[in-house]
């Protein structure tokens, strides 16, 4: 019974093999982050255990390698496997807090525009397509260069997370707001809609509770590729310079410190966090590519 049990699950859930392996890798990467505090060797974010003595020291597996230190160390003496896993907590952590803040707007503001219609409607899509005119890249910069020059410590650890968060969400949730408009559109013009609508019920309650469950699909698939979008963001502008401090870095802020020693030969600074990034934001993208045709029934029809 249980040799069969996992072949037939796949069968049910027909996702293929590249899939569960980018599932799997997924997953191993957020659970290293989320764990970092029991796995880590180290603690990144301790000054004090920082020894200068240790600085630059490459990999365990190297000849000249320690075997206290895996992966190496950075260039202030930190392990570079405990700044790896603390990093992509971070990292993780702003990607989903930008994508979650992006589709509560998304959803909220699609939904009033596909219901209501008219000027409210051509109003938020005006809006949307200002937004879009931007680059993602540059509108979040033009938001934590604001955010910085007004609030001095926007660049502390406890408030860059959430500049981040908001500087990222700014420009995605426009995505969210045009697809659930466009199924709310659809949805409003059925028949049970029309009912309800008859019965007397308040036009929030047909949203929440009647139109707002049947737009969900196509968001969960927006929300898990934007999800490594929005990760990828963060480390770009961490790379620039207007992310995480250098003391309690993202993926994006480590890969910008090793990318100055790379030149010097020590390249596994770079090179681990680099890795580490593309094999994150490849997998989400490879399960949200398989969500998307598993949601669409065009694609499935083809296939």
């Amino acid at each position: 019974m249980n040799t069969l049990a996992s072949p037939n699950l796949i069968m049910r859930i027909g996702a293929p093999i590249s899939v569960m392996l980018a599932a799997l890798l997924a997953l191993v990467i957020v659970g290293c982050a989320l764990l970092a505090g029991w796995l880590a060797p180290y603690d990144p974010t301790d000054l004090s255990t920082f020894e200068l003595i240790n600085a630059e020291i490459p990999p365990a597996f190297t000849a000249d390698g320690d075997s206290r230190f895996l992966l190496g160390t950075d260039n202030q003496g930190r392990d570079l496997l405990s700044a790896m896993m603390y990093g992509a907590r971070v990292s993780i952590a702003i990607g989903g807090g930008a994508v979650l803040l992006a589709a509560s707007i998304g959803v909220f503001l699609g939904l009033i525009a596909g219901y209501f219609g008219g000027r409210i409607d051509a109003l938020i899509m005006r809006i949307g397509d200002v937004i879009l005119s931007f680059p993602t890249i540059l509108l979040a910069l033009l938001v934590s260069g604001i955010a910085r020059a007004l609030f001095p410590q926007a660049g502390t650890a406890e408030w860059a997370p959430l500049i981040l968060i908001c500087a990222i969400a700014i420009h995605e949730w426009v995505q969210y707001a045009r697809t659930v408009r466009a199924a709310t559109m659809v949805e409003t013009a059925k028949d049970y809609v029309k009912a309800v609508k008859v019965i007397g019920l308040p036009g929030r309650r047909i949203m929440l509770r009647h139109i707002l469950p049947n737009v969900m699909g196509p968001v969960l698939v927006i929300a898990t590729i934007n999800l490594a979008a929005a990760v990828l963001t963060e480390a770009t502008l961490s790379f620039l310079g207007v992310g995480m401090p250098p003391t309690y870095p993202s993926l994006g802020t480590l890969i910008r410190i090793g990318n100055e020693f790379v030149f010097s030969g020590i390249w596994w600074i770079a090179l681990f966090p680099a890795l580490t990034l593309v094999l994150l934001v490849l997998a989400v993208n490879v399960v949200g590519d398989w969500l998307r045709d598993r949601f669409n029934p065009k694609l499935r029809v083809k296939r």
